[in-house]
């Protein structure tokens, strides 16, 4: 999906979110998971920054995807260097878009095939069953590990999740994306 990916603007409360008919994906990760360069690679252009310091993104950021539906890229969880009240507020804002948002039809976490389910990953997923909403998980640097431990790196999340939408991709050689892309689409995005 190459064509006409559009930024439409960052919010932090919800008074600020677009006003769209389309449809919304969330993306959730820990800061260091790769998510920009999962994002760049799904949007085959450079939408979202990548940057060599972890915790970058701060807002919700909308992305109008072609006008089929809009990509909605959250602030990563997990980092150490913001302050407590930084923090604090990081939850409300995502705590309100996860459950208020009534565009919001899937939730994509985003985890380094690396790292295991831990309880963030859990939180996240306790808040996509008690808000109704479907989640897949995309485990990012696949080109890391071999095929045979990369398998068992699926299974294994897919075991301590419950998910059976989990896919492998790798930004660096551009692979698994476009399953991920024709998933959303098929299952949360056509459905709306």
């Amino acid at each position: 999906m190459s064509k006409s990916i559009q930024f439409i603007k960052s919010a932090v409360l919800d008074k600020d979110y677009p006003v769209s008919k389309f449809a919304e994906v969330a993306i959730a990760g820990r800061s260091n998971a790769g998510k920009s360069s999962f994002i760049n690679a799904l949007t085959k252009g450079k939408v979202a920054k990548v940057s060599s310091t972890p915790g970058k993104t701060r807002l919700l950021n909308f992305f109008n995807m072609a006008d089929s539906y809009v990509l909605v890229d959250m602030p990563g969880y997990g980092f150490a260097a913001r302050a407590g009240d930084e923090v604090v507020e990081w939850h409300q804002m995502i705590e309100t878009y996860l459950m208020t948002r009534e565009n919001l039809v899937g939730l994509l976490l985003v985890m380094d095939i690396r790292r295991d389910w831990s309880e963030d990953e859990e939180l996240l997923k306790k808040f996509s069953d008690r808000r109704g909403f479907p989640m897949a998980v995309v485990l990012t640097k696949v080109d890391k590990m071999t095929r045979n431990h990369a398998n068992q790196a699926v299974a294994k999340v897919k075991k301590m999740s419950g998910l059976s939408a989990v896919f492998a991709v790798s930004s660096l050689k551009k692979t698994g994306q476009d399953e991920v892309e024709e998933y959303m689409f098929e299952n949360w995005v056509k459905e709306k």
